[in-house]
């Protein structure tokens, strides 16, 4: 009876094959948005249930079942770590955050990599590699490793959309090729998933405030629509009435 070899483990009992990484779907919270239409005030640093509004978009990524989870800063970055309690997250840092969201989407996808991500990365990512490829010394050991296959998006300003919405996009994860949206009545909105076959694509087109908005209008035909209507709301926080809202005004 042939022996497998220590390098190929081969099939398990099942007929499974168990080295083969598992797929993963990151999640990727963009936090770096200064406020200002809200007087300057970082939308991370925003209280919300006592806490800073980043805690809340974090967590929702965390319990909808994304990992790794990867949440890029801007405004206050220093101070968003010191007072954030965000525990399992890669925090990556985006010096070009005033540019709009496409800077803060493109930072994020370039820190993913397809295997286990650093603890922390540099607060200014080196040059990006292609994307399915880890570049040199950019990943930490894992007892269980793992691929990352797609990443769902989702914005630190929405405080309606909870875990319930993230895992109803997560679960419309099929193939590389995937690419779907929440919708709400009808309407796409985040959280947003991206099999890894568009990085690249939407990082290219990814500028000023447009995010992956242009990418998606194109690519309209194969978008999956996730309805999240009864479940979640996409109502942002971007005026000082929202902001009164948010904090328990009528």
């Amino acid at each position: 009876m042939a022996e497998s070899s220590a390098t190929d483990p081969g099939p398990d009992a099942a007929g499974t094959r168990t080295d083969i990484p598992a797929p993963a779907i990151a999640g990727l919270l963009l936090a770096a948005g200064g406020g200002r239409r809200l007087g300057g005030r970082p939308k991370a640093l925003l209280p919300h249930r006592g806490r800073p509004l980043v805690e809340h978009a974090a967590r929702a990524l965390r319990d909808g079942g994304c990992a790794p989870v990867h949440v890029v800063l801007g405004a206050a970055e220093e101070e968003v770590r010191e007072r954030a309690e965000l525990p399992g997250c890669v925090l990556v840092g985006n010096p070009h955050w005033a540019e709009g969201m496409g800077s803060s989407l493109r930072a994020g996808l370039t820190s993913l990599s397809p295997r286990t991500p650093p603890p922390r990365p540099s607060p200014r990512p080196p040059l990006r590699p292609p994307f399915g490829t880890a570049p040199p010394g950019h990943g930490a050991t894992s007892t269980a490793p793992y691929e990352v296959t797609a990443v769902v998006v989702a914005l630190v300003d929405q405080p309606g959309v909870g875990a319930d919405a993230v895992a109803r996009v997560r679960a419309a994860f099929r193939s590389r090729t995937s690419l779907a949206a929440a919708a709400y009545d009808g309407r796409r909105g985040h959280p947003v998933l991206f099999g890894t076959a568009h990085w690249a694509a939407i990082a290219d087109r990814a500028v000023g405030d447009q995010g992956a908005r242009a990418y998606l209008a194109e690519h309209h035909d194969t978008l999956e629509l996730v309805d999240c209507s009864g479940i979640a709301s996409p109502a942002d926080i971007d005026t000082p009435e929202d902001l009164h809202r948010l904090n328990g005004g009528s």
